[in-house]
């Protein structure tokens, strides 16, 4: 039986290039991640800034034997995110494909798919294979049933389920953050490096309901897929994602790499990840076909 993998996804928030330098030396000396995504997938208006840091990440994290892949922004809405989705596709190295504009620029290179292009059957994922798809990180809400459908129907690919962090809803031409502080997105202040995980997003009656991050809606809930590798193989999984968050994400690894190789159960591997200091609820619904905000033990 193969081994199922983990990875690393790209960050979402505005962490500063210092954050970055910090966080991705940890994972490449010590995290038993396989493969890491990196780059800007949310604002273009970030890239400015922590572009800077990419260049050094991806040696460090090369010399510690991951395998870097490079993610296009999922919302391209200027000249400037076209062009860094045609510069990055333009590389050597592997690239994630998180929206159709980067399809052409990608012609005849291999690339994966990740979670904000939107794959819901094996019809989807076919078409993207014969242009080139190696593999696969569904929308966070396809239920494990379908993709287990899209991974029968579709072997030579890796299947990646999206199995750690809060959940990626939707991306918006409007700026949330910058809303809430009396901003307008032009001239923002980048005020969402302030929340490391996102900004919590509460009811009218005080109840936790969402998270915002730039033009980025996220859930509050925390996804925390505890299922065991065998069930896994059988559902067609062949990687996991885990997506960074401000917590010990070297430790949110090693748990997840101890259940995979049956070190620990699926209950260990929750009691340890309610132990961290989360940015919200565990949350595991979507899997099971249910709201994503419910946790079904």
């Amino acid at each position: 039986m193969s081994a199922i993998e983990l990875a690393l996804g790209p960050s979402f928030f505005n962490w500063s290039a210092e954050y970055l330098h910090d966080f991705y030396a940890r994972v490449a000396d010590e995290a038993p991640v396989s493969r890491v995504y990196i780059g800007e997938v949310i604002c273009g208006k970030r890239m400015p800034f922590n572009d800077k840091a990419w260049p050094q990440v991806i040696e460090r994290l090369e010399r510690g034997g991951k395998q870097v892949v490079l993610s296009t922004i999922a919302l391209p809405v200027t000249k400037r995110d076209r062009n860094s989705i045609a510069d990055l596709c333009e590389m050597d190295m592997l690239v994630e494909v998180n929206d159709v504009a980067a399809l052409a620029k990608r012609a005849g290179k291999p690339f994966a798919v990740g979670p904000f292009f939107n794959v819901y059957n094996e019809g989807a994922a076919q078409t993207l294979i014969d242009r080139g798809m190696e593999s696969l990180c569904p929308p966070v809400e396809l239920p494990l049933s379908s993709l287990a459908t899209i991974a029968k129907a579709c072997p030579q690919i890796t299947t990646e389920l999206f199995a750690f962090g809060r959940l990626p809803l939707a991306v918006s031409g409007r700026c949330y953050h910058a809303r809430a502080h009396k901003l307008h997105k032009d001239s923002c202040q980048f005020i969402c490096d302030r929340d490391l995980d996102g900004m919590d997003v509460d009811t009218l009656d005080n109840q936790q309901f969402l998270a915002a991050n730039g033009i980025q809606t996220l859930s509050h809930s925390v996804q925390a897929l505890t299922m065991a590798a065998d069930e896994l193989r059988a559902n067609g999984v062949g990687r996991l994602r885990l997506s960074p968050h401000s917590i010990d994400m070297v430790k949110v690894s090693e748990d997840y790499a101890a259940m995979l190789a049956d070190r620990i159960n699926s209950e260990e591997l929750e009691a340890r990840l309610r132990s961290l200091p989360l940015p919200g609820a565990l949350a595991n619904g979507y899997v099971g076909g249910k709201p994503g905000h419910l946790w079904a033990d």
